[in-house]
This record gives C-alpha cells, sequence and structure tokens, in this order.
C-alpha cells in the first residue's frame, strides 16, 4: 500500500497580515506569491486545488500554471470565519473573549462567525474529494481542520503546529475502506 502525497501550502503574506483575516478577499503580496511560488515549484501533483480567497487562488494559479497541473477553487478550503472579528487585530478585542475563543473555539466561537466544528465538517468534505497528488492551497485554520481530520488532532494539537505564510506541509494519504489514515512526512516553512 503506497498511499499518495498530499502537500498543504499556506497563502503567502496578505495584505492586511496580522489581523484576523477570515472570509475577507486580502490579496496577496507580490512577495507572498512568489515565495509559494518558490515552495512549490518542484512539486510533483495532479491537481492544484485552492481556497477561492484571493490570496490562496492567485499564487495557486501561477504554481498550477509553473508546473502545468489543472486549478481548481473550493470555498471549503476558506478560512475559519471570524464574523464580527474579521479583520481585527486580536490585540484589540476583548482580552477575555479572544482568551475564551482560543480555548475553547466550539463553544465561545467569534461573534456572528464560525465555530471550530463547522470549520472542520466543510473541510472534511473538501479532503473527501480528494484522491491523487494533490497541492491545497489555503489558510492556516483549513489547513489545521484538515489535520484534525486526517491525523486525529484536537484544536490544541493542530494549532500547536506552526505554520508560518509559505509553509508547506506534505502527508501521505491511506485509503483503508471508508476511512483514511495519514501520516505527516515534511514541514517546511
Amino acid at each position: 500500500m503506497t498511499g499518495f502525497p498530499l502537500h498543504f501550502l499556506r497563502h503567502g503574506a496578505p495584505a492586511g497580515a496580522g489581523t484576523l483575516i477570515g472570509h475577507s478577499d486580502a490579496d496577496p503580496t507580490e512577495a507572498g506569491i512568489g515565495a509559494c511560488l518558490e515552495r512549490a515549484r518542484m512539486l510533483a501533483v495532479d491537481h492544484v486545488v485552492a481556497s477561492d480567497l484571493a490570496r490562496a487562488e492567485r499564487p495557486a494559479r501561477r504554481i498550477a500554471q509553473a508546473i502545468a497541473a489543472p486549478l481548481s477553487t473550493d470555498a471549503r478550503w476558506r478560512e475559519l470565519d471570524f464574523g464580527a472579528w474579521d479583520g481585527a487585530d486580536p490585540d484589540v478585542l476583548a482580552p477575555e473573549a479572544i482568551a475564551a475563543f482560543w480555548n475553547d473555539p466550539d463553544e465561545h466561537a467569534p461573534p456572528g462567525g464560525e465555530s471550530w466544528s463547522q470549520l472542520c465538517a466543510r473541510v472534511e468534505g473538501a479532503l473527501a474529494d480528494i484522491a491523487a497528488p494533490t497541492l491545497v492551497v489555503a489558510h492556516a485554520g483549513s489547513i489545521r481542520a484538515a489535520l484534525a481530520s486526517l491525523v486525529g488532532f484536537d484544536h490544541r494539537q493542530s494549532w500547536t503546529i506552526a505554520l508560518p505564510y509559505a509553509s508547506l506541509l506534505t502527508l501521505r494519504i491511506w485509503d483503508e475502506g471508508p476511512s483514511r489514515s495519514a501520516q505527516i512526512t515534511g514541514l517546511a516553512g
């Protein structure tokens, strides 16, 4: 059983880096696109999938062209919806509210936003559509939700993985009947 590689590339630095950019469509910087292109240039994949937000889609488009792979976009790979907090600097939010969110993102989702479980559910649906070597260009939150689904991490475990801009995480996926197993095989960032 050989499985297949599944690569996750976090988008490069966007305009507004350092704020809670969830479903806002922040533009990627040219340096951010270049960092993603450099990181992914040598990958051998059958397909590139990207979040439909510009900060992920634009570098994915350039990567797909460079490696001659088809590209599709999928809104299920979007970042967590931060609701009323979208675009906010976390340092200016009420400390007790942001601490409650980091401690229990299901019980204390951002006001008008998405819970951790909701994010994980939509990412699980997107993962079910991947069956061959693929590069997913997405966001730190959706990549961590994929780790929760594929490796069994809870939110605390997945949030301990550093995913700086343009970092590349590689897993090997094995289909085992109705379920999947995965092993982390590389992290470059």
